[in-house]
């Protein structure tokens, strides 16, 4: 599923979409913003590439960054439910990793962590990568990844309803 096709489900069901980029530093919500029609579902995105803005732009725990560093799932969950909250939107999509040159705090060139959280939270879901390439490839890979994790999740709540 694309993301025309994740915003024409989200406007058919009456719901809203935010993010929370990381390494995607704006890529995910530009996704979306390129289809016509967008306002009508996305509410917007936060872009927290400092890892301090991740807790005071979206709501991060900081116990949790301290403890676990930026690249982790437990963050990339945090990241999507802070965006929904912060965005007061029904889904949010969410990014962190490491697209490179160099590895960052244990973690290597190419681990990315997408989530998702929606209205339930058994909505809610992480996917841990390894993405291979450049810094663009990784970038483009996570993007790709976000509008697959949510497609899936809007799925399950279609077939679940």
């Amino acid at each position: 599923m694309s993301a025309a096709e994740v915003l024409s489900v989200l406007q058919e069901r009456g719901e809203t979409l935010a993010v929370a980029e990381s390494l995607t530093g704006g890529l995910l919500a530009a996704e979306f913003v390129a289809v016509p029609g967008a306002s009508l579902v996305f509410r917007g995105g936060l872009v927290a590439y400092a890892t301090d803005l991740k807790a005071a732009l979206v709501g991060v725990p900081l116990p949790l960054l301290n403890s676990h560093g930026p690249v982790d799932p437990s963050v990339a969950a945090a990241l999507a439910a802070g965006a929904r909250d912060r965005c007061g939107a029904d889904w949010a999509a969410a990014t962190t990793g490491v697209a490179g040159p160099d590895p960052q705090a244990g973690q290597p060139v190419g681990r990315v962590y997408v989530a998702v959280a929606g209205p339930l939270p058994d909505h809610a879901a992480v996917r841990e990568l390894t993405l291979p390439g450049d810094r663009a490839a990784v970038r483009a890979g996570a993007v790709e990844a976000a509008v697959t994790l949510l497609a899936e999740r809007l799925a399950i709540t279609i077939t679940s309803r």
